[in-house]
């Protein structure tokens, strides 16, 4: 008795693990992608601490995954029909894991680019080209993709000023700075991080039913141009 005691927690927890992992996609994908970010740690020989604050982000994300999927679980037993505080529960569920990959993804960009490349970043922030430093193309891009998002979305029939429209705010300024990333440094590995948030911002979106693909690729496009021309053109 004593054995199946301490065996029995083990079986359900490894069950709730291969339950999650057989029903939820989302799961899946982080999986994948942990095995390719451990694959990828040992090719750039990260030092073991780096790797270990990796395994700690991404441990973070998987946990989040699986409360998302009891939390549905929960909702989806206590209230089977519509309700707007069911939707609201998951939303926020649903949310928490956004934060938490998100979080992990800036992480790894972090340890990614190095001790020294920080060095060479922080040059180039305070660079100046055309009379203006870096920073100030930043602040002055993501104010350019605010209007252009406040004025596509007037274009559009539906939608609110910060809530769905034409166009999608958080894919424009997702791939606006991801483009930014793009120009300002010569990594390949950052570059396809940044590029990686950008894609996870706008399929939340999608996800959440806000916008469609058409609104998030007009958004996608206007922070690309933005990015292009104040940071591939104006150098």
């Amino acid at each position: 008795m004593a054995t199946r005691d301490l065996i029995g927690p083990f079986k359900v927890a490894f069950n709730g693990i291969v339950h999650t992992f057989r029903t939820q996609r989302h799961m899946r994908i982080h999986l994948y992608v942990t095995l390719i970010v451990v694959l990828g740690a040992l090719v750039l020989n990260l030092r073991m601490r780096e790797i270990l604050v990796l395994l700690f982000m991404i441990t973070f994300v998987l946990v989040a995954e699986m409360f998302n999927s009891a939390i549905e679980a929960t909702v989806d037993l206590v209230s089977p029909n519509y309700h707007p505080l069911a939707k609201f529960a998951k939303d926020i569920a649903a949310g928490a894991v956004l934060v938490t990959t998100i979080m992990a993804i800036i992480v790894g960009c972090m340890i990614a680019i190095g001790d020294q490349q920080w060095e060479r970043i922080r040059i180039s922030l305070t660079a100046e080209s055309i009379g203006a430093p870096v920073w100030i193309r930043i602040v002055a891009g993501a104010f350019l993709v605010f209007v252009s998002v406040i004025i596509g979305k007037g274009l559009g029939a539906r939608g609110q000023l910060l809530q769905g429209g034409l166009v999608s705010g958080h894919s424009a300024l997702g791939f606006f700075f991801a483009t930014s990333v793009f120009f300002l440094t010569d990594n390949i590995t950052v570059s396809a991080i940044a590029i990686l948030l950008a894609v996870i911002i706008a399929q939340s979106r999608w996800e959440a039913k806000i916008h469609s693909v058409f609104e998030l690729t007009l958004g996608a496009t206007v922070g690309v141009i933005l990015g292009v021309l104040l940071f591939g053109i104006a150098l």
